[in-house]
């Protein structure tokens, strides 16, 4: 029989309690246990004392029959010295998704097809700006032109 320490919730909806039990682990989560060791309450202040309650003593013993904790109530054990929890690590996990990634791609690609519009719209004013100068002066020339002519 494979033993686990695990939670059991109980509680009203959206007000979670937990007991941590030793179970089956073919055994429902919030069904049959062979015994309690302590409780969990979510809502209480990280560093409230009540926030987790815990038979220190049967915890032991169950972890040397061989019961094997779940991440959760390992990381309560560890907080009580009974067990050093290993650190996890998964690099994967700050790693973006496919679609994420997708979406990621064509954001790149909208963003340089601005830029070149951008760049093409800059460059098409400055051409626009040699064009107009001769037909600035133009009328300049012609003013000139016509004091000359009255004079």
């Amino acid at each position: 029989m494979a033993l686990s320490i695990r939670l059991s919730r109980g509680g009203a909806k959206k007000r979670p309690v937990y007991r941590i039990v030793v179970a089956d682990s073919r055994a429902p989560r919030d069904g049959r246990f062979i015994e309690k060791l302590g409780t969990y309450n979510p809502l209480l202040p990280k560093d409230s004392d009540a926030r987790v309650t815990l038979d220190t003593e049967r915890a032991k013993h169950w972890l040397s029959v061989g019961a094997q904790p779940t991440d959760r109530v390992e990381r309560f054990l560890d907080a009580a010295g009974l067990l050093t929890r290993t650190a996890k690590n998964n690099p994967k996990k700050a790693e973006p998704g496919e679609k994420a990634k997708e979406r990621l791609e064509l954001k790149a690609q909208k963003e340089a097809e601005a830029a070149e519009a951008a760049a093409a719209a800059a460059a098409a004013p400055a051409e626009e700006a040699v064009a107009e100068d001769p037909a600035a002066e133009a009328p300049a020339e012609e003013a000139a032109a016509e004091e000359a002519a009255e004079g």
